[in-house]
């Protein structure tokens, strides 16, 4: 799995994000402030609704934005044998299948494709980020997945 090409297409997928957020945040703005949109008694709360919405949609652009920064400026780097895990890394997890995480910045859930595998972006602060960091290929660790204890064991870091 090249590590340059999960980045960039990590980072058009923020970018596609960030380009919808911020779209439907300039919507919704000009929803709220819109003629049409201005309160005929004390009971019409359109455009009010409209405005918490546009500055809710504002954040999360604001915070796609961040990401996108992020993900711009983390350099590529490979780890080599032995390396303990840390930001950039791209790890397999092997237990009940095989499971490709690449420990990020931001964006957290964040899902994309390579070559056929999904590959899941984590942050350090994620409860599986937590227990990876640190660790080293040939490692093993215990995941509560749906009430169930199961072990894993990392079987490489890029």
């Amino acid at each position: 799995m090249n590590k340059r090409d999960l980045l960039a297409r990590i980072n058009a997928k923020l970018a596609a994000e960030l380009e919808a957020i911020t779209s439907a945040a300039l919507a919704t703005h000009a929803e709220a402030t819109d003629e049409e949109n201005k309160a005929e008694d004390k009971y019409d709360t359109r455009g009010l609704e409209a405005s918490y919405l546009a500055h809710g949609q504002s954040k999360a652009a604001e915070e796609a934005a961040q990401a996108v920064a992020q993900f711009s400026a983390l350099p590529v780097r490979d780890f080599a044998a032995g390396e303990l895990i840390s930001l950039g890394a791209l790890v397999r997890l092997e237990g009940r299948g095989r499971s490709h995480y690449f420990i990020g910045p931001r964006a957290g859930g964040t899902e994309v494709d390579v070559g056929g595998d999904p590959v899941l972006v984590i942050t350090p602060q994620s409860p599986l980020g937590r227990q990876l960091m640190g660790r080293k290929q040939g490692d093993t660790l215990q995941l509560d997945l749906g009430g169930k204890r199961s072990e894993f064991r990392v079987s490489s870091v890029a």
